[in-house]
């Protein structure tokens, strides 16, 4: 495209005005770093992004660009027209996001004494350093943070200048893990040996993705999705591998298996809902939310966080991902897939009695409402289904967080006292039904709401395995699918809500009977016999995949954006003595003695 000079505003204008796709404006002044341009043309997940001298705009934010354009006199010649336009934008209230820089730098020199120095500081700065390093996030676990990314960083940048995507890392680190769980399932030393080794690399390669994606400035939002259920699917994967395994030594773990995975699954409901919460008052971490609130426990977060060794082994104490794998290896190329279970079992639970305890202790000292979207974040991670919605309906001015813990007491005391398998056990799943519409009868805004999504989520898995295990020891393994997919349809329901795209639609949920009505079903399966309930878990588990794999897959794909090629050329630019501007769908050149190009 030609460049449009300062003279001719009317064709900066009818550019900004032609389309709805990302267009980028770079002052021909500008000097800088080539990562710097790099963070501004090929993030796309923000409609505007802005460094002194460059904007980026797109859909809403680049026909608000063009109004603005359309406003604008004539500039003067030393006027930075990006600059200018991200200032009205944020005016206008469609504020560019204002792109970090740290030790990088750029600048619009408005003489050549200013260029000349601009030029000095891009010199007395390692491009590469920065982008190499800002590719690790800045917060992780210490065994991702010694152990890993000190050299999957390096594998980063190899994966980028041979094309390859972090999709395809992605689906990289999946098999791998899968070979993995292949090996475990062969019950050999051998096996588990090589099953370890499996999961340490497969967890390098879903770090390398992250980081081939910040070190690229390559993000889509199937990415992040494929990203956070192969996450999922590679632990779930795992262990039926051990369980697999076991079971040539006649060792039956499969109630293990599944009692691992409903205590990771609640546990990460709990850190999703209680962050929901967070929005707004500071954000807040999964592992370590903020403070803002005040009170004990954000009083001795702040004591323990004065301690430097203490951040670590908190760190290390709530077992994040790869804290998790570690163990996970280690003890299955040591031991046996019992002990693994174990030892994985108790250190979850102590992970989340300590997580949820500070979360707790964050909540107590709030008195005001959260706001009104928390409540519908919060009901959507409830996943109830038209029983609880009907029930709902009556608005009985009872607490959420004790209507929830009711239904489930009289749930799990039904059926332990011997209620599953017979047609009485009804009862408790019936009792369950109505408490929980009457915990969602009204907004879940209050201190402690947040409790209520992962009650729910302890009770509908517990239930199924529960029902499993007395009734039909032998359908453990047909239990552990079907809380594996119902598992996927929840962690779904998160990734939506945190990506900003809303809960999935009612009608999926009441597909697929919400957690009170598949608490029910399955009740009534084990009711009618062993051999009932077997083949009801197999049909259950394959129906509710389809239907949420189905609903999710066209959801993300729909809405999936390309990757942005990071090997964009650079043109010349054109004469410094006066600003011009060249808005492209990709990339507006700088000198090539000033930025290079961006590959």
């Amino acid at each position: 495209m030609p460049e449009i000079e300062v003279a001719a505003p009317d064709a900066l204008r009818a550019a900004l005005a032609a389309g709805e796709d990302r267009i980028t404006l770079v002052d021909a002044r500008f000097v800088g770093h080539r990562h710097a341009l790099r963070l501004v043309i090929a993030d796309t997940r923000f409609p505007a992004a802005h460094v002194p001298g460059v904007l980026a705009v797109e859909g809403e934010a680049r026909a608000e660009a063009a109004r603005i354009a359309a406003g604008l006199d004539r500039p003067a010649a030393d006027d930075c027209v990006p600059d200018l336009i991200a200032e009205r934008l944020a005016a206008a209230g469609v504020s560019a996001r204002e792109v970090p820089l740290g030790e990088l730098v750029a600048e619009v020199p408005r003489d050549e004494d200013a260029r000349v120095r601009a030029v000095s500081a891009v010199a007395a700065v390692d491009d590469e350093r920065i982008r190499l390093t800002s590719a690790v996030k800045a917060r992780d676990g210490f065994f991702t943070t010694f152990a890993v990314s000190t050299w999957s960083r390096y594998l980063a940048r190899w994966c980028a200048r041979r094309g390859l995507t972090p999709n395809q890392v992605t689906v990289a680190s999946l098999f791998v893990a899968l070979a993995a769980a292949a090996g475990a399932a062969t019950g050999t030393r051998a096996g588990y040996i090589g099953a370890a080794l499996g999961l340490y690399f497969s967890f390098v390669l879903d770090c390398t993705d992250g980081q081939l994606a910040r070190y690229a400035v390559s993000y889509s939002r199937i990415g992040s999705w494929l990203d956070a259920t192969f996450d999922r699917a590679k632990e779930y994967a795992v262990y039926a591998g051990l369980a697999l395994g076991a079971a040539r030594h006649d060792d039956d773990v499969w109630t293990l298996a599944l009692v691992a995975m409903v205590v990771m699954t609640t546990r990460h409901i709990v850190d999703f809902a209680f962050n929901e919460t967070r929005r707004g008052i500071g954000g807040g971490d999964q592992d370590d939310a903020a403070n803002a609130d005040g009170g004990a426990g954000a009083k001795l977060s702040g004591k323990l966080n004065a301690v430097g060794w203490t951040v670590w082994a908190r760190r290390m104490i709530i077992l994040p991902i790869g804290e998790r794998w570690a163990l996970i290896a280690v003890l299955t190329a040591t031991t046996t897939p019992r002990i693994t279970f174990v030892v994985l079992i108790t250190g979850c639970v102590l992970a989340a009695c300590y997580t949820s305890l500070g979360r707790v202790l964050r909540s107590l000292p709030r008195r005001t409402p959260a706001a009104a979207q928390v409540g519908e974040h919060l009901a959507a991670l409830a996943d109830s289904g038209p029983l609880a919605e009907l029930v709902a309906r009556l608005r009985l001015r009872v607490p959420a967080p004790a209507a929830a813990l009711l239904g489930t007491a009289a749930l799990l005391a039904v059926l332990l006292a011997g209620g599953a398998g017979e047609w009485w056990g009804l009862a408790g799943a019936g009792a369950y039904a109505l408490c929980a519409g009457v915990a969602i009868g009204r907004p879940l805004v209050r201190r402690l709401d947040w409790v209520v999504p992962p009650i729910f989520r302890a009770a509908e898995y517990a239930a199924i395995t529960v029902l499993a295990a007395q009734v039909v020891p032998t359908a453990v393994a047909a239990a552990f699918g079907l809380v594996a997919a119902t598992a996927y349809h929840h962690y779904d329901t998160v990734y939506r809500l945190r990506g900003g795209y809303g809960a999935p639609p009612r009608a999926l949920v009441w597909a697929v009977l919400g957690h009170e009505g598949r608490v029910l079903l399955v009740t009534v399966l084990a009711a009618a016999g062993s051999d009932t309930l077997r083949t009801g878990l197999i049909v259950t588990a394959g129906v509710l995949a389809a239907i949420v794999l189905a609903e999710s897959v066209a959801f993300w794909v729909r809405g999936a954006r390309p990757d942005i090629d990071d090997a964009t050329p650079v043109g010349p630019a054109p004469s410094a003595s006066t600003p011009s501007y060249r808005p492209l769908e990709a990339v507006v050149a700088a000198a090539p003695d000033r930025t290079g190009d961006l590959s």
